[in-house]
């Protein structure tokens, strides 16, 4: 068994993968029905059909904190990582398609005296 972790945003995603028939859990649920649209479900078997590897391994994923598209792409970070884990050969085209690189953008923090992190109250004049 292969433990890894991918991150994004806030979302952590904690996989635990194994060779088996190609199952993906995501917190006990099968992934279709956690991610029920197209571009979600696409996000999460993206890494394993970079290098031809969708039905190889069943994958148990934990995740929490943010949205649902930091979500998928934290769990897509951390199956890139475990398939390089099981096998260096794997991390060349993974980093040709851009799914081992922690993306590093995070919500930038509210400023007191402002409203937002950049945005201003309204100012007037007179």
């Amino acid at each position: 068994m292969i433990h890894a972790i991918g991150r994004r945003k806030t979302s952590i995603a904690r996989i635990y993968m194994e060779p088996g028939k190609g199952t993906i859990t995501i917190n006990k649920k099968d992934y279709k029905d956690y991610f029920t649209t197209g571009p979600l479900q696409y996000i999460i078997n993206q890494a394993q059909e970079t290098i031809n590897q969708k039905d190889i391994y069943d994958i148990n994923v934990n995740v929490e904190g943010g949205g649902y598209t930091g979500q998928a792409e934290a769990i897509r970070l951390a199956i890139a990582r475990a398939l390089v884990k099981v096998d260096e050969n794997n991390k060349p085209p993974l980093r040709a398609k851009g799914l081992m690189t922690r993306d590093p953008r995070m919500v930038e923090r509210k400023k007191p005296g402002q409203k937002k992190a950049r945005k201003r109250f309204q100012f007037s004049k007179r």
